[in-house]
C-alpha cells in the first residue's frame, strides 16, 4: 500500500527507535510524490543534524549523468569507495541512488557486493519510479517504501502546459492527422523549452567555478574537462525533463482509463493523476472503446523504450507516437 511522505517517515522512525533499520530502502512513486524529500529526511534522521538537498561530507549522492542518462559503473565504484572511507562526522554514511533504474546493467551488477555486504554504520537509499526495470537481485535486497502521489505537488509548469495543450485537444470534435501534427509540434516547443533552461542553468554554473579557479595552474585542462561534464549533464537532464513529459501523457491516457471503468462499474473513482482535467479525461473514457484507450497509452510506453536506442531519431520516434495516439 502506498504511504504518504509523512506516513513513511514516521515509520522509519519507529524503525530507528526500536533498533530495527534496515540496510538499503527502495522509495519507489511518481513523479512528485516526494522521493528525494524524504530521502533527504531520512538523512537527518541517520546523521543527526539537519540536512538540506541532501547535501553532507558522509552523504553520496550518485545520479545519471551521462549522455545517455544511465548511471556507469564508474560512478558505483566511487559510490563503494566513499561508504568504505571512515565518516567525517564520526556517524552513519549514506548512499543515495537517483533514478536507480537507470543503471547500466555492468553497474547494477557490480553494485549487488554493496547491497550483499555493506560496510558498517553505512545505509543506502534507491530511489526510482520504474522499480520494475531494476534487477530482480537488487529489489530482493531492498525494503521499498511506496510513496502516493501528493495534491500539493502535482505539476511542472512544462507538465501544466502539456496538460492544456491535451485538453484543448480532447475538446475538439473531431481531430485528425492535422491536429495530431500540431500537438506533437507543441510538445516539440515544450522541450526545446526544457533544454534551453536546462542549458541556460549548466552555462552559468559552469561561468561561476571559471571565476573560480581560472587562477590555477592547470586551467586549460580542468576546463576542458568541465565542459564534457556539463556537456554530459546537460544531456542527462534533457532526457529527464522528456521522460517527465512523456510520463504525462501515459498519466493522461491511464486517467480517461479509471474513469471509464468506474463509469461502467458504478463505482467511485479511486484516484487520479490530474484530477483538474477530470471532466475530460470522463469524456475520453466515454468516447473510445477500453482497446483504444490502452493502444493509445502504449504508444508512450513503446516510445519511451524507443527513445533508449541511441540510433532512434526523436522527432520521427515522436511524430509515430502521437499521430498513433493522437490520429484517431
Amino acid at each position: 500500500m502506498p504511504f504518504t511522505a509523512d506516513e513513511a517517515f514516521s515509520l522509519l522512525q519507529s524503525a530507528q527507535a526500536q533498533n530495527r533499520l534496515a540496510h538499503a530502502y527502495l522509495i519507489t512513486g511518481p513523479i512528485g510524490s516526494g522521493k528525494r524529500a524524504l530521502a533527504n529526511r531520512v538523512c537527518t534522521l541517520l546523521i543527526g543534524r539537519p540536512v538540506e538537498n541532501l547535501q553532507h561530507p558522509d552523504i553520496h549522492v550518485i545520479e545519471p549523468e551521462s549522455k545517455s542518462r544511465r548511471i556507469l559503473i564508474e560512478q558505483m565504484r566511487e559510490l563503494e569507495r566513499s561508504l568504505h572511507m571512515r565518516s567525517l562526522s564520526g556517524g552513519h554514511k549514506i548512499g543515495v541512488i537517483v533514478d536507480a533504474d537507470r543503471l547500466q546493467p555492468n553497474a547494477a551488477n557490480a553494485f549487488l557486493k554493496t547491497l550483499e555486504e555493506p560496510p558498517g554504520q553505512s545505509s543506502l537509499l534507491l530511489l526510482s519510479s520504474l522499480p520494475d526495470q531494476l534487477l530482480e537481485t537488487i529489489l530482493s535486497r531492498c525494503l521499498e517504501i511506496p510513496l502516493r502521489s501528493t495534491e500539493a505537488h502535482r505539476a511542472t509548469p512544462l507538465q501544466t502546459k502539456l496538460l492544456t495543450a491535451l485538453q484543448a485537444h480532447s475538446r475538439q470534435e473531431s481531430p485528425g492527422l492535422v491536429e495530431a501534427f500540431r500537438l506533437v509540434r507543441e510538445f516539440q516547443t515544450l522541450l526545446s523549452e526544457a533544454r534551453e533552461t536546462i542549458q541556460d542553468d549548466a552555462d552559468a554554473s559552469l561561468k561561476a567555478e571559471e571565476q573560480h579557479y581560472k587562477q590555477t595552474s592547470e586551467a586549460g585542462k580542468w576546463l576542458e574537462d568541465r565542459e564534457d561534464y556539463y556537456k554530459a549533464l546537460v544531456e542527462s537532464r534533457y532526457v529527464a525533463a522528456r521522460h517527465s513529459l512523456l510520463e504525462t501523457l501515459e498519466q493522461w491516457w491511464a486517467d480517461a482509463l479509471r474513469q471509464q471503468a468506474a463509469h461502467t462499474t458504478g463505482q467511485p473513482v479511486a484516484s487520479l493523476d490530474h484530477p483538474i482535467f477530470a471532466t475530460d479525461t470522463a469524456a475520453l473514457g466515454a468516447r473510445h472503446s477500453t482497446t483504444t484507450l490502452l493502444r493509445k497509452s502504449d504508444a508512450f510506453e513503446t516510445l519511451r523504450g524507443h527513445l533508449g536506442n541511441s540510433g532512434v531519431q526523436e522527432q520521427l520516434a515522436l511524430e509515430c507516437a502521437f499521430l498513433r495516439a493522437f490520429g484517431e
